[in-house]
């Protein structure tokens, strides 16, 4: 099956915002293949992925070729290109300003996430993170990550992959300063009010900070409840409490419905299904310091912010415990804070395609910097996957879907998530590296092996 010559091949496309990082013709074709094989393989070991590519499965050495492009060893591919992971990351941010130029409000997921390679042990830099389950350490790295998220659109807004036994490395909280002070600057070109969401890694006054004093909003859930804020008595005085205590001054204010993967009750399994939430808030000051991690001497400032809690229904699960400058005053603003949160999922849906369709946590390289670069590569994949889905209308994004096995629905809005759209990318991107395989067997000895012809329906001459 192949697309029509007329009809837009909208990976081609999204490559072509990497050309000015590409010196020569030969590297252009390596990191199209790369991409392409990236993609098809579900997985970043170089072998596999020239297996897959479409442009170097069936070249000689293509493994190598990449492991070059990636800086393996002392050589590179060229001088004249520039695909390392910090020019890569700009692009992809380049990107992300591009798909959010026209929208009212974005909304940037901020997160951290461990690479973990637990059988590792020659590779550079590895350092001690979090086991999947949570229990104990294991090696790996650290990766920092932004996605911003408008109603129409959405892309990658920054990566950083970093160990804490390179020797340049300062300290996370300085990680995740860089980070913020990275996608401030970049949001501030768009027209749109940037509210941040983060997950409880980032309950951090000196995160907060950095946020409010760019102008921006932010929505964070809490780890530390002792935290000391203020309660406005009802003579008019300000009384220093703890969060914990705050929460008995909780009003409910909205009741929505949403749906999640949860198991329920008796279910043996988690799936998708009803969820109904109770939210409840209260308004509370916060005192905090003007660049708390750079200046000691920083002016210290207060902020009306709201104490939200969330609870689900039905199931076994504590409260989500978030806090917002958003003002949360009736039904409307605390739906709306639910959401924003509710919405740092897509980020985990964004992850869950990088790790596991992409098969990242596969690098089996052994310098940082190459295992840096081919992540982002990764990223670059991601980065034109989470576009898909998007624009369902284009005849592709169609094909791709009942490529990827999906059947179109009695509902509109059951539209194929972007597992489903790659699913069919990388049956597309075989089929097209079986091809190459083939017209290059045929060209080799004349003819395919008679069985095997026979069998896929192919002549057994040229």
């Amino acid at each position: 099956m192949e697309l029509k010559p007329e009809e837009t091949d909208l990976l081609t496309d999204y490559l072509d915002h990497y050309g000015s990082l590409i010196g020569d013709k030969r590297t252009k074709k390596a990191f199209r293949g790369t991409i392409k094989g990236i993609i098809a393989a579900e997985s970043l070991v170089c072998a596999r992925i020239a297996a897959h590519s479409p442009e170097l499965a069936a070249g000689k050495n293509s493994e190598q070729r990449i492991r070059r492009m990636v800086g393996v060893g002392k050589q590179k591919t060229t001088k004249r290109s520039s695909l390392d992971a910090d020019h890569l990351c700009a692009k992809l941010q380049e990107r992300a300003l591009e798909q959010l130029q026209d929208e009212e409000e974005v909304w940037v997921m901020d997160d951290g996430c461990d690479l973990r390679k637990p059988h590792a042990r020659r590779m550079e830099g590895l350092m001690r993170v979090k086991k999947l389950d949570g229990e104990g350490l294991t090696n790996g790295y650290r990766t920092l990550n932004a996605i911003g998220i408008g109603k129409k659109r959405r892309g990658i807004l920054h990566h950083r992959l970093f160990s804490s036994e390179e020797e340049a490395f300062v300290s996370e909280p300085h990680e995740v300063q860089k980070m913020l002070h990275a996608v401030i600057k970049a949001t501030q070109r768009l027209k749109a009010k940037i509210i941040h969401a983060m997950d409880s890694g980032f309950d951090d006054v000196a995160v907060w900070s950095t946020i409010w004093e760019a102008g921006q909003q932010l929505v964070c859930r809490l780890c530390h409840l002792e935290r000391l804020v203020e309660r406005q008595t009802s003579d008019g005085r300000w009384e220093t409490i703890s969060l914990t205590q705050a929460a008995s001054g909780l009003q409910e204010l909205a009741e929505v419905e949403t749906d999640m993967v949860v198991q329920k009750g008796r279910q043996k399994y988690a799936k998708l299904q009803p969820v109904k939430a109770r939210i409840a808030a209260c308004p509370l000051r916060l005192t905090y310091q003007v660049e708390a991690r750079r200046r000691r001497d920083g002016e210290r400032r207060q902020k009306l912010v709201w104490l939200v809690q969330v609870v689900l229904e039905g199931l076994n699960w504590e409260p989500w415990w978030l806090i917002t400058d958003i003002p949360v005053v009736d039904a409307a603003s605390a739906t709306k804070v639910f959401c924003i949160y509710r919405q740092r999922w897509a980020a985990e849906d964004a992850f869950k395609v990088s790790k596991e369709c992409l098969g990242w946590e596969e690098v089996q390289l052994l310098a940082l910097d190459a295992v840096r670069n081919l992540v982002a590569l990764a990223w670059v994949a991601t980065g034109f996957l989470y576009e898909l889905g998007v624009t369902f209308e284009w005849y592709e994004v169609r094909l791709l879907a009942r490529l990827g096995g999906w059947e179109e629905r009695k509902d509109p809005a059951r539209r194929p998530g972007k597992i489903v759209l790659m699913r069919g990318l990388r049956r597309l991107l075989d089929m097209q590296a079986t091809q190459v395989i083939l017209r290059d067997e045929i060209a080799t000895y004349g003819q395919l092996p008679p069985r095997l012809a026979a069998l896929i329906g192919y002549s057994t001459t040229t």
